[in-house]
């Protein structure tokens, strides 16, 4: 990656260049200490510009047809005037380290529109398929002037609970066979849904998904005592992103409801709580990397991991053992 400083990628960004714009989160996603000081100071000068987006988290089981709903819908957000971003996180490859998915490709004709930005981004083997730097990116490309941002994530481990705590509204893509796909959706993640879209409702399984739509409800309700929302508040659509039956409404439901949480300001809340939170996981992440880096740990990390390994050394002990070593020559 060609030496650019933070004003230029800052630059790029602002006008939307989409060669700096790559440039930008391809900066965001390197690990070199060298590029993590430029984004700190690009992404500082980007914040002012930044909080004007539709904030959309997209998550369901596989074969739930996610990435053909979200080219649907986001032809239709195009359709209406708007651009729109889509980070399509995928899980990376072994080898190379890069995305094996290739949203890009599956979401062929929205990638030509131009209104239209598709980022595959790999997930690294980050915890619950989320990239990395997928915050950063969101930032970045509001600041870039795109009204609509959604995050699909892979759908493994805790990437629904990551995304939803990333995004504005979180969407869950379900499919026409409720009775199997229920025990399929962990109980979180029903929690966390502010929509289910129950997808692939054309031909002979449209009043599958109909019926759905009204198992998911029953569901929902059954959740309500314990779930974080209002499971009144929560809607259940039927759509058919093949047929684009119902894309237009959904489109519309997430404008709305996003209206409304800004209206009322539960959206400021939220993004309040969203910020405070994600401090907090940077300096998880920052404290474990000063840790395993230093000359006191480093030297017992590799006998201590091969005794955990082994059976030797209980886990707690080693734990207690690494930490001590980093505090007491940290004083």
């Amino acid at each position: 990656m060609a030496a650019l400083t933070a004003a230029e990628y800052v630059a790029g960004t602002l006008r939307a260049d989409r060669r700096l714009l790559a440039k930008t989160l391809t900066l965001f996603e390197s690990r070199r200490a060298d590029h993590q000081r430029i984004a700190r100071d690009a992404l500082t000068q980007l914040m002012p510009h930044t909080g004007n987006a539709i904030r959309v988290g997209i998550s369901g089981p596989p074969g739930a047809g996610k990435s053909t709903l979200i080219e649907a819908l986001g032809l239709a957000i195009v359709a209406s005037g708007a651009r729109l971003a889509v980070l399509a996180v995928d899980p990376s490859s072994v080898g190379a380290g890069g995305s094996i998915l290739g949203d890009k490709t599956r979401m062929a004709q929205l990638s030509a529109h131009p209104n239209a930005f598709i980022r595959p981004s790999p997930s690294g083997g980050t915890l619950g398929g989320v990239a990395r730097a997928t915050r950063e990116a969101m930032l970045a490309l509001e600041a870039a002037g795109f009204e609509w941002i959604i995050v699909e994530t892979v759908g493994v481990g805790q990437s629904e609970t990551i995304v939803a705590g990333m995004s504005d509204l979180f969407l869950l893509v379900a499919l026409p066979n409720a009775g199997d796909e229920l025990q399929g959706i962990k109980r979180g993640v029903m929690e966390l849904a502010e929509i289910v879209a129950v997808n692939k409702a054309d031909g002979e399984q449209r009043h599958a998904a109909e019926a759905a739509c009204a198992q998911i409800q029953s569901a929902l309700q059954l959740l309500h005592g314990h779930a974080t929302h209002d499971a009144e508040a929560v809607d259940v659509r039927a759509v058919s992103a093949r047929e684009g039956r119902g894309v237009a409404e959904l489109r519309d439901l997430i404008a709305q409801r996003h209206e409304s949480m800004r209206q009322s300001g539960a959206l400021a809340e939220k993004r309040r709580g969203q910020a405070l939170n994600w401090m907090w996981e940077q300096v998880r992440a920052g404290l474990e990397a000063r840790l395993r880096a230093h000359p006191a740990v480093a030297g017992q990390l590799t006998q201590l991991e091969t005794d955990v390994l082994a059976g030797a050394t209980p886990p707690m002990s080693a734990a207690d053992t690494l930490l001590d070593a980093f505090s007491s020559q940290s004083e």
